[in-house]
Protein backbone atom coordinates (compact mmCIF):
# COMPACT_ATOMS: atom_id res chain seq x y z
CA UNK A 1 0.00 0.00 0.00
CA UNK A 2 2.80 2.34 1.03
CA UNK A 3 4.37 1.27 -2.53
CA UNK A 4 1.03 2.58 -4.12
CA UNK A 5 0.94 5.47 -2.15
CA UNK A 6 4.60 6.70 -3.26
CA UNK A 7 4.20 4.94 -6.82
CA UNK A 8 0.90 7.61 -7.43
CA UNK A 9 2.77 10.56 -5.69
CA UNK A 10 5.67 10.56 -7.92
CA UNK A 11 3.78 9.66 -10.97
CA UNK A 12 1.53 12.39 -9.97
CA UNK A 13 4.77 14.84 -9.60
CA UNK A 14 6.29 13.63 -13.02
CA UNK A 15 3.35 14.02 -14.91
CA UNK A 16 1.60 17.06 -12.93
CA UNK A 17 3.92 19.75 -14.79
CA UNK A 18 2.80 18.34 -18.11
CA UNK A 19 -0.73 17.95 -16.99
CA UNK A 20 -0.52 21.82 -16.04
CA UNK A 21 1.30 22.72 -19.12
CA UNK A 22 -1.08 21.17 -21.46
CA UNK A 23 -4.21 21.75 -19.72
CA UNK A 24 -3.97 25.01 -19.61
CA UNK A 25 -3.15 25.16 -23.80
CA UNK A 26 -5.76 22.92 -24.63
CA UNK A 27 -8.00 25.10 -22.46
CA UNK A 28 -7.12 28.59 -24.15
CA UNK A 29 -7.26 26.53 -27.36
CA UNK A 30 -10.67 25.17 -26.97
CA UNK A 31 -11.58 28.96 -25.79
CA UNK A 32 -10.22 30.54 -28.89
CA UNK A 33 -12.13 27.67 -30.96
CA UNK A 34 -15.76 28.68 -29.64
CA UNK A 35 -15.18 32.52 -29.57
CA UNK A 36 -13.18 32.49 -33.11
CA UNK A 37 -16.56 29.72 -34.50
CA UNK A 38 -18.63 32.27 -33.26
CA UNK A 39 -17.15 35.58 -34.12
CA UNK A 40 -16.97 33.74 -38.00
CA UNK A 41 -20.32 33.05 -37.53
CA UNK A 42 -21.06 36.76 -36.70
CA UNK A 43 -19.14 37.78 -39.24
CA UNK A 44 -20.64 36.09 -42.22
CA UNK A 45 -23.63 37.16 -40.85
CA UNK A 46 -22.61 40.73 -41.56
CA UNK A 47 -21.01 40.37 -44.76
CA UNK A 48 -24.80 39.37 -45.58
CA UNK A 49 -26.33 42.49 -44.49
CA UNK A 50 -23.52 44.32 -46.78
CA UNK A 51 -24.47 42.56 -49.57
CA UNK A 52 -27.75 43.53 -49.53
CA UNK A 53 -27.20 46.82 -48.68
CA UNK A 54 -25.02 47.02 -51.59
CA UNK A 55 -27.92 45.42 -53.67
CA UNK A 56 -25.41 42.45 -55.05
CA UNK A 57 -27.22 39.65 -56.73
CA UNK A 58 -29.00 37.67 -54.28
CA UNK A 59 -27.41 34.46 -56.40
CA UNK A 60 -24.13 35.30 -55.00
CA UNK A 61 -24.68 35.88 -51.63
CA UNK A 62 -25.52 32.07 -50.56
CA UNK A 63 -21.69 31.65 -52.23
CA UNK A 64 -19.51 34.04 -51.02
CA UNK A 65 -21.15 33.74 -47.43
CA UNK A 66 -20.04 29.66 -47.72
CA UNK A 67 -16.42 30.92 -48.94
CA UNK A 68 -15.85 33.33 -46.61
CA UNK A 69 -16.82 30.94 -43.90
CA UNK A 70 -15.22 28.31 -44.80
CA UNK A 71 -11.73 30.45 -45.25
CA UNK A 72 -12.08 31.90 -41.97
CA UNK A 73 -12.74 28.77 -40.21
CA UNK A 74 -9.54 26.84 -41.72
CA UNK A 75 -7.64 29.50 -40.68
CA UNK A 76 -8.93 29.67 -37.22
CA UNK A 77 -8.44 25.31 -37.23
CA UNK A 78 -5.16 26.20 -38.07
CA UNK A 79 -4.39 28.74 -35.46
CA UNK A 80 -5.94 26.38 -33.04
CA UNK A 81 -3.56 23.43 -33.91
CA UNK A 82 -1.17 25.57 -33.43
CA UNK A 83 -1.58 26.72 -29.98
CA UNK A 84 -1.91 22.84 -28.89
CA UNK A 85 1.64 22.59 -30.28
CA UNK A 86 0.87 20.76 -33.42
CA UNK A 87 3.70 21.43 -36.23
CA UNK A 88 1.48 23.51 -38.89
CA UNK A 89 4.21 24.63 -41.24
CA UNK A 90 4.07 21.66 -43.46
CA UNK A 91 0.44 21.39 -43.22
CA UNK A 92 0.18 24.81 -44.21
CA UNK A 93 2.79 24.32 -46.74
CA UNK A 94 1.07 21.55 -48.37
CA UNK A 95 -2.24 23.92 -48.69
CA UNK A 96 -0.50 26.21 -50.33
CA UNK A 97 1.06 23.89 -53.41
CA UNK A 98 -2.39 22.82 -53.66
CA UNK A 99 -3.88 26.17 -53.57
CA UNK A 100 -1.60 27.09 -56.12
CA UNK A 101 -1.53 24.31 -58.58
CA UNK A 102 -5.56 24.56 -58.50
CA UNK A 103 -5.40 28.19 -59.17
CA UNK A 104 -3.07 27.71 -62.32
CA UNK A 105 -4.87 24.97 -63.16
CA UNK A 106 -8.48 27.16 -63.18
CA UNK A 107 -7.03 30.87 -63.64
CA UNK A 108 -9.29 31.29 -66.19
CA UNK A 109 -12.46 30.31 -64.06
CA UNK A 110 -11.08 32.13 -61.12
CA UNK A 111 -10.22 35.46 -63.07
CA UNK A 112 -14.14 35.08 -64.55
CA UNK A 113 -15.45 34.89 -60.55
CA UNK A 114 -13.33 37.42 -59.62
CA UNK A 115 -14.76 39.01 -62.67
CA UNK A 116 -18.53 38.31 -61.85
CA UNK A 117 -18.09 39.40 -58.11
CA UNK A 118 -16.38 43.01 -59.43
CA UNK A 119 -19.64 43.32 -61.36
CA UNK A 120 -22.11 42.62 -58.70
CA UNK A 121 -20.45 44.64 -56.15
CA UNK A 122 -19.92 47.68 -58.22
CA UNK A 123 -22.34 47.46 -60.60
CA UNK A 124 -21.30 48.92 -64.06
CA UNK A 125 -24.18 46.80 -65.44
CA UNK A 126 -27.65 45.62 -64.21
CA UNK A 127 -30.02 43.10 -65.33
CA UNK A 128 -32.30 44.77 -67.98
CA UNK A 129 -29.98 47.47 -69.17
CA UNK A 130 -28.65 47.38 -72.84
CA UNK A 131 -24.94 47.63 -73.36
CA UNK A 132 -22.40 47.15 -75.87
CA UNK A 133 -19.26 45.23 -74.58
CA UNK A 134 -16.50 43.27 -76.55
CA UNK A 135 -18.19 43.91 -79.41
CA UNK A 136 -21.39 42.56 -78.92
CA UNK A 137 -24.50 44.45 -77.68
CA UNK A 138 -27.77 43.39 -76.19
CA UNK A 139 -29.85 43.43 -72.83
CA UNK A 140 -28.47 41.55 -69.58
CA UNK A 141 -30.72 39.07 -68.79
CA UNK A 142 -28.66 37.42 -66.08
CA UNK A 143 -25.23 38.85 -64.29
CA UNK A 144 -24.04 34.85 -63.27
CA UNK A 145 -20.88 33.99 -61.42
CA UNK A 146 -18.71 33.68 -64.55
CA UNK A 147 -20.31 35.09 -67.25
CA UNK A 148 -23.20 37.58 -68.24
CA UNK A 149 -25.95 36.31 -70.49
CA UNK A 150 -27.10 38.82 -72.84
CA UNK A 151 -30.32 38.94 -75.33
CA UNK A 152 -29.38 40.41 -78.75
CA UNK A 153 -32.01 42.59 -80.11
CA UNK A 154 -33.05 39.65 -82.29
CA UNK A 155 -33.56 37.24 -78.95
CA UNK A 156 -30.12 35.50 -79.66
CA UNK A 157 -28.08 34.33 -76.50
CA UNK A 158 -24.97 35.87 -76.11
CA UNK A 159 -22.75 34.56 -73.32
CA UNK A 160 -19.46 37.04 -72.34
CA UNK A 161 -16.93 35.86 -70.17
CA UNK A 162 -17.24 38.07 -66.96
CA UNK A 163 -13.56 37.94 -67.09
CA UNK A 164 -13.06 40.04 -69.89
CA UNK A 165 -16.44 41.93 -69.45
CA UNK A 166 -14.81 43.48 -65.95
CA UNK A 167 -11.75 43.96 -67.59
CA UNK A 168 -12.69 45.94 -71.07
CA UNK A 169 -14.54 48.72 -72.43
CA UNK A 170 -18.34 48.48 -71.20
CA UNK A 171 -20.95 51.08 -72.98
CA UNK A 172 -24.34 51.35 -70.66
CA UNK A 173 -27.29 52.63 -72.90
CA UNK A 174 -29.65 52.65 -70.59
CA UNK A 175 -27.94 54.03 -67.15
CA UNK A 176 -28.28 57.73 -68.04
CA UNK A 177 -32.29 58.73 -67.81
CA UNK A 178 -32.14 60.77 -71.07
CA UNK A 179 -30.24 60.30 -74.46
CA UNK A 180 -29.69 62.43 -77.43
CA UNK A 181 -31.27 61.45 -80.76
CA UNK A 182 -29.58 62.21 -84.03
CA UNK A 183 -31.71 62.14 -86.97
CA UNK A 184 -29.11 62.44 -89.76
CA UNK A 185 -30.20 63.52 -93.88
CA UNK A 186 -28.87 64.82 -96.81
CA UNK A 187 -30.96 67.27 -99.01
CA UNK A 188 -30.28 68.61 -102.69
CA UNK A 189 -28.15 71.49 -103.00
CA UNK A 190 -30.29 73.57 -104.55
CA UNK A 191 -32.99 73.22 -101.33
CA UNK A 192 -33.78 75.96 -99.03
CA UNK A 193 -31.46 75.29 -96.09
CA UNK A 194 -33.68 77.46 -93.94
CA UNK A 195 -36.69 75.92 -94.97
CA UNK A 196 -35.30 72.20 -94.34
CA UNK A 197 -34.54 73.23 -90.90
CA UNK A 198 -37.62 75.22 -90.42
CA UNK A 199 -39.21 71.69 -91.30
CA UNK A 200 -36.93 69.41 -88.82
CA UNK A 201 -37.97 71.77 -85.72
CA UNK A 202 -41.68 71.62 -86.50
CA UNK A 203 -41.24 67.67 -85.91
CA UNK A 204 -38.86 68.11 -82.95
CA UNK A 205 -41.74 69.91 -81.36
CA UNK A 206 -42.98 66.30 -80.58
CA UNK A 207 -44.07 66.00 -76.75
CA UNK A 208 -41.96 63.27 -75.72
CA UNK A 209 -38.78 65.10 -77.09
CA UNK A 210 -37.49 66.97 -74.41
CA UNK A 211 -36.92 71.65 -73.84
CA UNK A 212 -33.93 71.71 -71.71
CA UNK A 213 -31.33 71.32 -73.83
CA UNK A 214 -34.13 72.36 -77.05
CA UNK A 215 -33.69 71.14 -80.46
CA UNK A 216 -31.21 72.71 -82.77
CA UNK A 217 -30.32 71.62 -86.53
CA UNK A 218 -26.75 71.91 -87.53
CA UNK A 219 -25.07 71.64 -90.61
CA UNK A 220 -22.61 68.42 -90.40
CA UNK A 221 -21.09 68.31 -93.76
CA UNK A 222 -21.26 68.91 -97.45
CA UNK A 223 -21.09 65.56 -98.81
CA UNK A 224 -20.07 65.18 -103.10
CA UNK A 225 -23.91 65.40 -103.71
CA UNK A 226 -25.56 66.45 -100.15
CA UNK A 227 -25.52 68.78 -97.87
CA UNK A 228 -26.60 67.12 -94.36
CA UNK A 229 -28.23 68.29 -91.70
CA UNK A 230 -28.70 66.75 -88.31
CA UNK A 231 -31.29 67.35 -86.00
CA UNK A 232 -30.42 67.00 -82.60
CA UNK A 233 -32.87 66.19 -79.72
CA UNK A 234 -33.03 64.95 -75.84
CA UNK A 235 -35.53 62.32 -75.21
CA UNK A 236 -35.88 59.80 -72.22
CA UNK A 237 -33.75 56.61 -72.68
CA UNK A 238 -37.15 54.72 -73.24
CA UNK A 239 -38.10 57.04 -75.91
CA UNK A 240 -34.67 57.12 -77.98
CA UNK A 241 -35.58 53.80 -80.63
CA UNK A 242 -39.17 55.12 -81.19
CA UNK A 243 -37.98 59.01 -82.15
CA UNK A 244 -35.39 57.69 -84.22
CA UNK A 245 -37.47 55.51 -86.03
CA UNK A 246 -40.45 57.34 -86.29
CA UNK A 247 -38.88 60.93 -87.13
CA UNK A 248 -36.63 59.36 -90.10
CA UNK A 249 -39.67 58.10 -91.65
CA UNK A 250 -41.80 62.22 -90.78
CA UNK A 251 -38.84 63.65 -92.07
CA UNK A 252 -38.72 61.65 -95.83
CA UNK A 253 -42.74 62.56 -95.54
CA UNK A 254 -42.59 65.81 -94.68
CA UNK A 255 -39.27 66.51 -97.52
CA UNK A 256 -41.84 65.13 -100.06
CA UNK A 257 -44.27 66.92 -99.46
CA UNK A 258 -42.18 70.61 -99.45
CA UNK A 259 -40.44 69.72 -102.85
CA UNK A 260 -37.04 69.06 -100.11
CA UNK A 261 -35.07 66.79 -102.45
CA UNK A 262 -33.27 63.72 -100.81
CA UNK A 263 -30.03 62.30 -102.95
CA UNK A 264 -28.67 59.33 -103.78
CA UNK A 265 -25.56 57.97 -105.52
CA UNK A 266 -25.87 58.38 -109.01
CA UNK A 267 -23.27 58.03 -111.69
CA UNK A 268 -23.31 59.01 -115.14
CA UNK A 269 -22.22 57.54 -118.37
CA UNK A 270 -20.73 58.94 -121.20
CA UNK A 271 -21.04 56.40 -124.38
CA UNK A 272 -18.19 56.91 -127.33
CA UNK A 273 -18.96 56.49 -130.29
CA UNK A 274 -16.02 55.58 -132.66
Amino acid sequence: MDFSVDYLVELSEAWLPVVIQYGAQVTLALLTFLIGWWLINKLVGKVGTVLNRRQVDASLHGFIESLASIILKVLLLISVASMIGVETTSFIAVIGAAGLAIGLALQGSLGNFAGGVLILIFRPIRVGEWIEAQGVSGTVHSIQIFHTVLKSADNKTIVVPNGSLSNGHITNYSREPRRRADINIGIDYSADIKLARKILLEIAADERVLRDPEPVVHVVGLADSSVNLSLRVWVATGDFWPVTFGFTELVKERFDAAGIGIPFPQRTVHLVQR
